[in-house]
């Protein structure tokens, strides 16, 4: 008994101290922690001091009521402390409502380790990653757990009934209007950050708990740019007046055109991309590639400073937007469109949307990846590393450095990708010395070992170490894996150790330029594109513009995406401002610098995305996140980025359906929306979009959106569009919409064999084309015989093929000409008598000459070319 008694005092404390660490675990569990910063789309802006000197007044009607200033300094150091703590509370509250779970989950025990070393009881039991009858029930009742169970679990809890979510929505919209009052109250304490971020979150909502209003959205920004002189504030002033947005105000492109240069001249680049594009397309100004490229010019320069303040190598790159109708096979399906057929057919996106329609998931891909990596599968875990390292199903053409295709996006995770990095390399290099300096080239015991894959692994490794991605920054741990990688020819190691030999990264080192460049040529001569960026800048920097203009053309070919186009652009700007340039070498010189400059402004937008934003906008069901997604891809638009201008008129295209003509049409149409559509399918196609000027026909053909004229003006128009885009070789849609209307005389003459030409060429430069071809043409062909036979002219013959027909006429019209000629060259022969006296005396080898003379009509017999001279040149010569 009394044992028992000493006992009970010992478990009533183990049991408190349980249930204190319980709790413990339950409240640190449910409390969810801010991030230190909310979203970049939420930032405060840098209110500068200076100020314009402008006559705006405060805008009316607005609740943005800065108080009069106090005598007392006490009073007025209450009110800024008081604005500033309002803000702060705000700003806290506004993260913490904004926090947001990833887009994509993947189970952890996909991705466990694979140790080679198995205990005997483990051995005899079955392996879930093996073969067999029971592996594969094992697998499937683990995808029946995940799939089945799970959920129906999930749906009885009190969240999955609903009770739970609804009560955190209604908590949620508690913080919504908690954040807005917070920032009115610091707005009219007179804060010029909550005056802005207050006009932000009007004009896009960060979730559907605060409304848009894009009325007190314009009032806000241009009470903030009159006041700061703030260049983002500009910036959106000026899109409103570009745009006419929700009518808040009537588009007046010179008011855009004064506020985008106020922006530009305060650095924005947004702004000065969108004036670039302005000056390069005449709108609202007059056309000057001058000035364009000076915009472009800037804006590259900004993007180029913010690349080269990233790690060694520069920042990663921004994963490349996604255009919406290339998910579907481009803007007319499937085969119509160019953006599907020939070489664009294996384009990421296209083939995502295939992969999409297939009802492929990006979480089934990975998760076939992993089953098959932790197989063993060397192939799948060197695939796999590649996946989580550059966050994308699909990597760009060009290297590590060239970044990834945004419609693959998956999670980035290095910590992943080192591990399936190392599983391979481990192969090779079992274990690291402590001194990774003084590592050496261990011979290879197994000559089945996967050489190549570990290389490549060590290069991936290597640049981890190198740019302190997943890890802690090591330069020397970097330079062992590139050196074990470089002893198998792996071109990524090279390319690493030459920019650690370039930029002594390793402490105690000195700069070794032979040795960098040594290794930027080793992994050039395997069509690396960083190495040739690389070999480029050296002999940039030297002055050799010639031999630095080589490699960065080749660095292009390759596929770098920015570095490259840069100093291209530079060389190009360079060319149009030298003194005494031929005007035609000026004006094209000045083209290419813009074409150049443009492609890297718009590929570093690390401090706002707006595709990226806008594409996850889109992907949402909320009817207020699609409209988020237009305005966002219609202010990108408006700075010249095509994709944006592709995927605003896909969305906003009213042409889509061919019921659109009858009373079964999906929609009503609307003149506003397709004349929006219709000026950025112009522009689009004006940037080589091939689908966007055969969409523009379109618009011309059914009236939609165009101005007020004639029809038979209208449908020479849609023929000018039309023949614009043939002319390309490579739509066949476009030839085949010509065949149609030469076949019924619409905005053309009635012309059968036009007609038959150009379904010809619509087949032979698409052989997807064949059924709506012959088709085509069969019906063609009854229509020209029953032409024939009410005694019209101009039909087709059916004994005959019109190529035929053509030869024989052009076959026919040459032997009447080289009759002529000859029956020309015979008569003055015969006029001509056999030799003539010549005056003046006679000397040694004048019958020579005279004889060139009469063969060739020259004094002198020609002379042979030399082997210095071009022989593309020489044979178009003789």
């Amino acid at each position: 008994m009394k044992s028992g008694r000493k006992l009970c005092p010992r478990k009533a404390t183990w049991l408190a101290f349980g249930l204190i660490v319980l709790t413990t675990a339950a409240s640190s569990s449910g409390t969810t922690s801010a991030p230190d910063a909310t979203e970049s789309s939420v930032a405060s802006a840098e209110s500068t001091s200076t100020t314009l000197d402008t006559s705006f007044d405060a805008p009316l009607d607005t609740n943005l009521d800065v108080p009069t200033t106090s005598g007392a300094s006490n009073d007025v150091f209450d009110q800024s402390a008081e604005a500033e703590r309002a803000y702060k509370q705000a700003m806290s509250t506004l993260a913490s409502l904004t926090a947001h779970t990833p887009a994509h989950r993947f189970d952890p025990y996909l991705v466990s380790s694979n140790s080679n070393a198995r205990s005997l009881f483990s051995s005899l039991l079955p392996n879930i990653h093996g073969q067999g009858p029971i592996s594969s029930f094992m697998r499937i009742a683990v995808k029946l757990h995940q799939y089945t169970f799970r959920r129906l679990s999930n749906s009885f809890r009190r969240d999955g009934m609903g009770v739970k979510s609804k009560r955190k929505d209604e908590e949620q919209k508690g913080k919504a209007i908690k954040v807005v009052d917070l920032l009115e109250h610091s707005a009219e304490l007179g804060n010029m950050d909550a005056i802005y971020t207050l006009a932000h979150i009007y004009l896009f909502p960060p979730t559907h708990h605060f409304l848009s209003d894009p009325v007190a959205a314009y009032k806000g920004f241009l009470y903030h740019a009159q006041q700061t002189g703030n260049a983002t504030s500009q910036s959106i002033i000026a899109f409103f007046y570009s745009s006419g947005y929700r009518s808040v105000v009537p588009v007046d492109q010179a008011k855009a055109q004064l506020y985008y240069t106020f922006a530009a001249n305060g650095g924005h680049r947004g702004a000065q991309m969108a004036l670039g594009y302005r000056y390069w397309s005449g709108i609202g100004t007059q056309e000057s590639c001058k000035r364009a490229s000076l915009w472009y010019e800037a804006a590259s320069e900004q993007v180029l400073a913010k690349f080269q303040s990233g790690p060694a190598g520069g920042r990663t790159l921004l994963q490349t937007p996604t255009r919406l109708s290339d998910l579907v096979g481009g803007v007319f399906g499937p085969g119509a469109s160019v953006a599907s057929t020939g070489l664009n057919a294996g384009k990421p996106a296209i083939k995502a949307g295939i992969a999409r329609d297939a009802g492929e998931t990006w979480e089934d891909v990975l998760e076939y990846y992993l089953f098959n990596a932790d197989r063993g599968e060397i192939d799948f875990a060197y695939r796999l590393g590649k996946i989580f390292y550059q966050g994308s199903i699909y990597g760009s053409p060009g290297g590590i450095a060239s970044g990834s295709e945004g419609v693959g996006a998956v999670p980035r995770n290095y910590m992943f990708a080192r591990h399936y990095f190392l599983q391979i390399a481990r192969q090779i290099w079992p274990r690291d010395p402590q001194n990774p300096l003084a590592h050496k080239s261990l011979p290879l015991k197994d000559g089945h070992a996967p050489v190549g894959y570990a290389a490549a692994s060590a290069g991936y490794i290597g640049r981890m170490y190198l740019r302190g991605e997943g890890v802690k920054a090591d330069p020397a741990v970097a330079k062992m894996w590139f050196e074990r990688g470089a002893e198998h020819g792996d071109r990524e190691c090279h390319n690493g150790l030459g920019i650690i030999y370039r930029d002594a990264l390793i402490p105690g080192f000195k700069p070794d330029i032979k040795k960098a460049v040594t290794h930027f040529a080793a992994a050039a001569e395997q069509e690396l594109a960083e190495a040739f960026v690389n070999l480029g800048k050296y002999h940039y920097e030297r002055g050799e513009l010639v031999q630095a203009t080589k490699y960065f053309e080749s660095a292009v070919r390759y596929g770098s995406p920015l570095e490259a186009y840069y100093y291209l652009g530079q060389v190009a700007s360079n060319q149009a401002q030298t003194p005494g340039m031929l005007p035609h070498v000026a004006s094209s010189s000045c083209a290419m610098a813009v074409s150049f400059y443009k492609l890297v402004s718009e590929r570093g937008g690390w401090d706002e995305d707006l595709l990226r934003e806008a594409e996850i906008a889109w992907m949402s069901p909320l009817e207020q996140s699609k409209e988020i997604a237009i305005l966002k891809w219609w202010i990108a638009a408006d700075r010249g980025l095509e994709v944006a201008q592709n995927n605003l008129a896909y969305v906003l295209d009213q042409d889509k359906s061919v019921l659109r003509l009858t009373r079964f049409s999906p929609m009503t149409p609307s003149n506003d929306t397709a004349r929006l559509a219709l000026t950025q399918w112009t522009r689009a196609a004006t940037q080589h979009n091939i689908d966007a000027l055969v969409k523009v026909g379109d618009y011309y053909y059914h009236g939609l959106g165009v101005p007020e004229q004639d029809e038979a003006t209208r449908l020479e128009k849609a023929v000018m569009y039309y023949q614009s885009a043939a002319d390309t070789q490579v739509s066949a849609l476009a030839m085949w919409n010509l065949g149609w209307m030469y076949e019924n005389g619409i905005g053309v003459p009635q012309d059968f064999h036009l007609a038959k030409r150009h379904y010809d060429l619509a087949l032979e430069t698409n052989s997807e084309a064949y059924l709506p071809v012959v088709l085509s043409l069969g019906k063609l062909y009854l229509r020209s015989l029953w032409h024939t036979l009410m005694g019209g002219k101009g039909g087709l013959s059916i004994w005959s093929s019109e190529d035929d027909l053509l030869d024989a006429t052009t076959t026919a019209k040459s032997d009447r000409q080289l009759e002529g000629q000859q029956s020309e060259v015979s008569s003055q022969a015969e006029d001509k008598p056999e030799y003539e006296e010549e005056d003046g005396p006679w000397y040694l080898g004048k019958a020579k000459e005279e004889f060139y003379k009469r063969r060739t009509g020259q004094q002198q017999p020609p002379v042979p070319p030399s082997g210095d001279e071009d022989p593309i040149q020489v044979r178009y010569i003789f």
